[in-house]
């Protein structure tokens, strides 16, 4: 029996943005307005009252962080809606990364104030990298920030993408009124309501009726009436397929705290973002409507109550059908596995499901089977590519303060690469491990992981390294000539790919220059090509 009725029901995407910008905000109100919560707070208050039990590292609780990539579905508007929340701190911007290669779209949040920010340049990359539909909403419009006009330059200027707003703001922080609709050519007025729902919406379909100067002023109107007729002479009209090519990224504007211009976006997102997506594999392509179940592993939670060591592998599926107690092939283990609980999420909460589809995210408990990039099929041999693995940004020697702990040493800061805490690179002489991360604070994580769950001290000493670079080359002479040049700052990877490890900018391009013949990747996705 085909598919594609659920297929087509599904929509699945990541809310990303820089720290700050009202992503969690936003993220509650779509809740709310998909009726999975019945106010705003609920999800923030859920992980407050949950704080002993989820926040399993004391880092966590002394930061008031998470760590953790939340998964949330809802139904809306005949839709089932699968939301990927993801981390905000730029120092888990590792796990926002592979968070992105289980979404078909993404919903980017910006600030009024800071427009558009490093950690949201890096994010952008990503989806363009991966060609991945884009929609912009430009928030907290009931904060003074910037001009509308020049935000829609700087998003184009800094994040190298076309921009087509389909929504615009009347006014700003004390003078801001609501959200002109371009999209359905209809004005919404909103009265703030920080936890529920408005019912006092106006609507107005035609900017020159007069009455819209009585509902939000003659200079308002006007000045909105100006501002749209100089969107229609600059902008491109929407393109769907554009979009869809990750080409064209259209615009919202409005204040997730106040319910302003949220539905809008929900409305239209709904209509134009992608069903689910196929993925290539190193075999062949699999596409939803394909029969045969398939589906793949980005993250991995371990120890999410210590007192049971539970992991849960989450898995995007790709195509076919997920059914419950059903044995499906883990093809790089090469044997068949079976899940009693398989579950499905809202924030922290869980529910045992007996069957899922393409597009949607469940959790299965693992005792130590899954590692991210792991493939579930029903008996084909083929693995899913594009999870890959960034340069990081912080490099650290680890040395071990207990030689007695050394098996233990070795195990858990394996099993932790595994779950994508970080990046290990061994060097030789002497097998000396560098960890590399993106942000100062994993190094927290890890040390404190390594001591409370695997029984193994540490300490960290700094590296002065500027990028790990992936390198390959189809001239054996050149590498081989290479390597021996570099012999201090070459490594290998966990699996054993040949790593540079470059101290300057300045070093990177000379190498670059002086051996054409090698490539020096940024990322892992180049394996997926090999």
């Amino acid at each position: 029996m085909s598919n594609t009725v659920e297929i087509e029901k599904r929509r699945t995407f990541g809310i990303i943005s820089h720290p700050d910008a009202g992503k969690t905000t936003l993220t509650e109100k779509l809740l709310l307005f998909g009726g999975a919560i019945q106010s705003a707070g609920a999800v923030k208050n859920s992980k407050i009252k949950k704080t002993a039990t989820s926040d399993f590292m004391e880092i966590e609780k002394q930061r008031g962080i998470s760590v953790a990539t939340s998964v949330m579905a809802f139904n809306y508007n005949n839709k089932q809606i699968n939301i990927l929340d993801t981390p905000g701190h730029k120092d888990f911007a590792e796990d926002t990364f592979r968070t992105l290669t289980a979404v078909d779209s993404v919903i980017l949040v910006i600030d009024v104030a800071s427009g558009v920010e490093a950690q949201t340049e890096r994010l952008m990359e990503v989806c363009r990298m991966r060609k991945t539909p884009v929609i912009i909403f430009i928030n907290k419009l009931d904060r003074d920030g910037k001009e509308s006009f020049d935000l829609l330059d700087e998003l184009e200027e800094k994040l190298d993408i076309r921009v087509t707003p389909l929504s615009w703001p009347i006014g700003m922080g004390d003078r801001f009124k609501g959200v002109y609709n371009i999209y359905k050519k209809s004005l919404n007025l909103f009265s703030p309501n920080k936890t529920g729902i408005s019912d006092d919406i106006s609507s107005i379909s035609d900017l020159n009726d007069p009455s819209l100067n009585e509902i939000i002023g003659e200079t308002e109107a006007d000045e909105l009436r100006e501002e749209i007729e100089m969107i229609d002479g600059v902008y491109d009209h929407f393109d769907r397929e554009a979009y869809l090519k990750g080409d064209v990224a259209p615009v919202f504007f409005g204040s997730a705290v106040n319910n302003f211009g949220v539905q809008e976006l929900l409305n239209a997102f709904c209509e134009i973002s992608p069903s689910p997506r196929g993925r290539n594999t190193d075999l062949k392509a699999i596409e939803p409507a394909d029969p045969k179940f398939s589906g793949f592993i980005f993250k991995i939670h371990a120890n999410l109550d210590p007192k049971h060591r539970d992991r849960i592998a989450f898995l995007r599926i790709v195509s076919g059908k997920f059914e419950r107690n059903t044995f499906y092939n883990h093809v790089r283990l090469k044997k068949k596995i079976k899940f009693a609980n398989p579950t499905s999420f809202l924030a922290q909460d869980k529910s045992v499901i007996d069957e899922a589809y393409p597009g949607d995210v469940i959790g299965l408990y693992d005792s130590g089977n899954f590692k991210i990039g792991d493939t579930l099929n029903q008996g084909e041999n083929f693995m899913f590519k594009g999870i890959p693995s960034f340069s990081p940004e912080i490099f650290m020697e680890l040395e071990n303060l207990d030689p007695m702990k050394s098996k233990q040493l070795d195990k858990g800061i394996r099993q932790l690469m595994d779950e994508g805490v970080a990046q290990l690179f061994i060097q030789q002489p002497g097998s000396r491990k560098i960890i590399g991360t993106v942000g100062q604070l994993q190094f927290e994580v890890i040390s404190y992981r390594l001591e409370h769950e695997y029984g193994a001290k540490c300490r960290f000493t700094p590296k002065n390294y500027f990028k790990a670079c992936w390198i390959t080359s189809d001239n054996s002479e050149q590498l081989a000539t290479f390597k021996r040049s570099k012999t201090r700052y070459i490594a290998l990877d966990k699996d054993e790919n040949l790593v540079f490890l470059a101290e300057t900018p300045f070093l990177l391009t000379m190498a670059e220059q002086d051996y054409p013949d090698i490539k020096f990747h940024k990322t892992s996705e180049f394996k997926l090509d090999a």
